[in-house]
């Protein structure tokens, strides 16, 4: 039986590995001591998972890197090509296709970027992953190795799926989603196995290749701490899916009416994430549903609905972000209020000139 499997990230276009006007190079496929970026990556995974996938995103990227594996003598590594969602592509995505292929009870997550992750940090996140739906790394100063993570499976794919119907591509909403995630120090344990911390080396540039740079970060948070998000009931989950379908066959009144009672389940299990997701969606749904109105009675009605439950999703991302931020979890934090600015928006009468996601929580 497979308990333990690992997916390598590697469908990205590595925009800051270019040059400007010139063709463009597979960052995966850069050597580093002789060895293409993804073969290290593979290497130092091998021995801890039973069962090891590479995800990309088309046929062409897999016939190359097929080809590039059986050079190397790995032909025991299965390629899995991004399964197509409408309208967004992206970590998600991968992520959800990459689970979809494994039958692992957990799995590792990286990127094809990271060629020092440590065979013994990368045991010892299986490790500590036990007992928890998500366990990723947090630095000091709140930040998170947003594409390196431990998931369990079942809970990982069911929330990616949902994720991706929701047009919600970035791995940073996992953890969010997630109801009990455990964010692992680098300085704590991780720091005795790899006293350098070179496991957690990114190479995004060709610069990289040559002055492989270990990061350092100062901060308050110097232990492995737990996040309680509520909790995941699956059969709601699977309701926002249904939603999602709804909302984009343009089925809106009966889509509003799913996620209003999506959000009341989801406050009745204290799951704040998907309780504003709920919300934005209810939101979106009566917003176009007042548009599609011919009287102004009920066009304004709708609307005022609609603005309204954007707010209900604002004041729920700020909650969610009073959690994070009592955690000294910055990113997390950063990224709902993002969220809640972005729903503010929308009850605004402002939607489009407000940036989901600003440059500066990137």
């Amino acid at each position: 039986m497979i308990k333990r499997a690992a997916i390598i990230l590697s469908g990205g276009k590595g925009r800051r590995f270019q040059d400007r006007g010139k063709k463009w190079k597979d960052k995966a496929l850069a050597e580093l001591s002789g060895k293409p970026l993804l073969v290290h990556a593979i290497l130092n995974v091998k021995n801890v998972a039973d069962q090891v996938i590479v995800s990309v995103n088309d046929e062409e990227r897999k016939a190359v890197y097929s080809q590039v594996l059986k050079d190397q003598h790995l032909t025991d590594i299965e390629i899995v090509v991004d399964q197509a969602v409408s309208h967004i592509s992206g970590p998600n995505v991968a992520i959800m296709s990459g689970l979809r292929a494994i039958q692992a009870d957990y799995c590792l997550v990286l990127p094809s970027d990271m060629p020092f992750l440590q065979s013994r940090v990368a045991e010892y996140l299986f490790e500590v992953a036990c007992g928890f739906d998500v366990a990723v790394p947090m630095w000091p100063n709140g930040r998170l190795e947003t594409l390196l993570m431990v998931l369990r499976r079942q809970i990982g794919l069911e929330i990616t799926e949902t994720l991706c119907k929701l047009k919600r591509p970035r791995s940073d909403d996992l953890p969010r989603g997630a109801s009990k995630t455990i964010l692992v120090s680098p300085v704590s344990r991780i720091k005795t196995l790899d006293p350098d911390l070179k496991s957690f080396i990114n190479i995004n540039s060709e610069e990289d290749l040559v002055r492989l740079r270990t990061r350092h970060a100062l901060g308050p948070v110097t232990e492995n701490l737990k996040l309680d998000l509520g909790t995941l009931a699956i059969p709601n989950l699977h309701l926002l899916q249904e939603g999602a379908q709804m909302l984009q066959k343009g089925s809106f009144s009966e889509a509003q009416g799913v996620f209003g009672q999506c959000a009341k389940s989801f406050e009745a299990k204290n799951s704040l994430f998907w309780e504003a997701l709920s919300f934005e969606n209810q939101g979106e749904a009566l917003l176009k549903l007042s548009g599609l109105q011919t009287e102004s009675k009920p066009a304004t009605e709708f609307d005022f609905a609609g603005k309204e439950a954007f707010l209900r999703a604002a004041n729920c991302y700020r909650l969610e972000e009073e959690t994070y931020d009592d955690k000294n979890c910055r990113l997390l934090a950063e990224r709902a209020l993002a969220d809640k600015a972005w729903c503010e928006s929308w009850a605004m009468g402002k939607a489009g000139h407000v940036h989901r996601y600003p440059s500066k929580v990137g």
